[in-house]
């Protein structure tokens, strides 16, 4: 046998092992990081859907204060939300159309984590006036709400009109939340403990809610990290 051959192959073998050593935690890294899931700015969306009044922001978004009454006749407020990720909609109550299916994946998202107390959810009445306290505890009873993990919201009409449009960044259409306005609309926001908006999704499709699971287990998972 050629020792000098053997003497050469093993400090190839050697170097190859040190350098998968080092190079594959940096490459596992650096996948890692292409996975982090992308902070929304109005700058980021769709120009549509963004109020005049904040398309030129670019950094630092986050959803405004607000105070809401739910289910129960509690205040809900950013304190109910404090280091939790959770999932925004808004719908009203006599809805039949897209609120229906809205609705339905909401229930099963909640029933997916059910046990996770790192997820909660909320949801907005666009029909605050007619959605009372009284008829959003019919609802959430109908619907399987549990007190706690999921908040249905009443509030001043134009207080909700502007988290949808200047927070949310949730509609298309324009208006100023008055008596005659009324916006509709699909989409679930994935909202994160620092209250930035890390993902847009049709809540009437179900490959979308699989997709924000995805997106949920990724910044889980982004936290964990730290």
């Amino acid at each position: 046998m050629d020792l000098k051959f053997f003497k050469k192959s093993k400090a190839t073998v050697l170097f190859l092992v040190v350098f998968s050593a080092v190079s594959l935690p940096v490459f596992y890294h650096l996948v890692k990081v292409d996975k982090k899931l992308k902070v929304y700015n109005p700058a980021d969306v769709n120009p549509s859907l963004v109020h005049e009044s904040i398309k030129h922001i670019t950094k630092d978004h986050t959803i405004a204060d607000f105070e809401l009454t739910n289910q129960n006749g509690e205040i809900i407020t950013p304190k109910n939300y404090k280091n939790k990720i959770y999932i925004a909609d808004f719908f009203f109550t006599r809805c039949t159309n897209i609120c229906v299916a809205m609705a339905y994946n909401m229930g099963e998202l909640q029933e997916f984590y059910k046990n996770d107390d790192d997820i909660m959810f909320l949801s907005h009445s666009v029909t605050p006036v007619i959605d009372s306290v009284s008829v959003l505890k019919a609802y959430a009873l109908k619907k399987g709400v549990i007190d706690g993990k999921w908040n249905v919201t009443t509030g001043p009409k134009k207080h909700i009109y502007n988290l949808a449009r200047k927070s949310y960044m949730a509609v298309i259409e324009e208006g100023d939340g008055g008596e005659d306005d009324f916006i509709h609309t699909e989409q679930f926001v994935l909202v994160d403990k620092q209250k930035r908006i890390r993902g847009f999704y049709d809540g009437t499709d179900k490959k979308d809610m699989v997709k924000l699971k995805e997106d949920v287990a990724l910044l889980k998972e982004e936290y964990s990290a730290k």
